[in-house]
């Protein structure tokens, strides 16, 4: 297969998801969607359609082939080795009162809804049913991580540990992994209507969350991006995926594993970011622009990042 077959064969990877966000976008600028619209659709994917699709791709895997504890090991080394990395930068380059903020943009990634779709994109079912294994270590990781940096900076009262692990513990995403587990482990078959009822209800997910991405961008935010924000961006987009998937190619994955794990390191930073800053006194602004602008380079750096795989022969 030529460069170019090669190169058009990632678009079709990738351009379906992105075009997606930039319908929400156009939806939202053309008045076709409403931030009601968005908050409510937002709460149906993560209580709802999202731990269905969860669910259903990991009871129809095959769990001999797609549960591998090595993956979730190294997936949980490489996110603690990205957040000291960009929490070392951050202590170097940025000002104190920022640097929980920027930590936190620089190292969580949006690998529930946009790291997902890719996997899902690229391998299909097993996408799907390894991604969704793992979000459980995403989930949890992410948060702890976030919470440390933006309490580390943060001004006021202290942070309330047993609150958020009890936000954890109750994430519907985890709840879903941990119900799907057994039941795929005991090979129990649900009724065939059940199955097909779940499966449209799921395949509601991925379209209306990647939506309300789009229709959450803020243009203007782009714009006003500052030094803060292209630093935490730039790390979030490059650095980090780049140094993390190189670590995973020496330590042994290769194909579909490496694959899923690029896609997963390579995701925008998460809007969940925008959510726990706010409640924890941090930039939110900041946070923002991090996120709209990480969204924005991902269609690029994705793009490119599977291509360059492809080409190696490593996914």
């Amino acid at each position: 297969m030529g460069l170019y077959e090669l190169f058009l064969g990632t678009l079709e990877i990738t351009l379906p998801v992105f075009a997606m966000v930039f319908l929400g976008l156009a939806l939202k600028r053309l008045g076709w969607i409403d931030q009601a619209f968005i908050a409510t659709a937002s709460s149906l994917v993560f209580k709802a359609t999202m731990p269905t699709l969860i669910f259903l791709s990991i009871i129809k895997a095959d769990l001999d082939a797609t549960l591998n504890p090595a993956l979730l090991v190294f997936f949980a080394l490489a996110t603690l080795g990205s957040f000291l990395t960009a929490w070392g930068w951050a202590i170097l380059r940025v000002p104190r009162a920022d640097r929980g903020v920027y930590v936190q943009g620089a190292f969580r990634g949006n690998c529930g809804i946009v790291g997902l779709a890719l996997a899902a994109g690229m391998y299909g079912d097993y996408g799907l049913s390894a991604g969704g294994l793992l979000l459980g270590v995403v989930i949890l990781t992410y948060n702890v991580f976030s919470v440390i940096a933006l309490a580390t900076y943060r001004e006021g009262p202290r942070t309330n540990w047993r609150s958020i692990i009890g936000h954890i513990a109750r994430n519907p995403l985890i709840l879903a992994v941990m119900a799907a587990v057994p039941v795929a482990a005991l090979e129990l078959r649900l009724p065939g209507w059940l199955m097909t009822s779940g499966e449209y209800f799921a395949s509601l997910t991925l379209p209306l969350a990647l939506i309300c991405i789009g229709a959450t961008l803020s243009l203007g935010s782009i714009k006003a991006s500052g030094r803060l924000a292209t630093g935490a961006s730039l790390m979030k987009m490059v650095t980090l995926p780049l140094l993390t998937t190189l670590a995973a190619r020496l330590v042994g994955f290769e194909g579909r594993e490496l694959g899923v794990l690029f896609l997963f390191f390579a995701s925008p930073t998460a809007a969940a970011s925008f959510v726990m800053a706010k409640a924890m006194g941090g930039n939110a602004i900041l946070t923002a622009n991090i996120i709209a602008l990480t969204t924005l380079l991902a269609s690029l750096t994705i793009t490119l990042g599977v291509f360059l795989l492809r080409v190696v022969g490593w996914v």
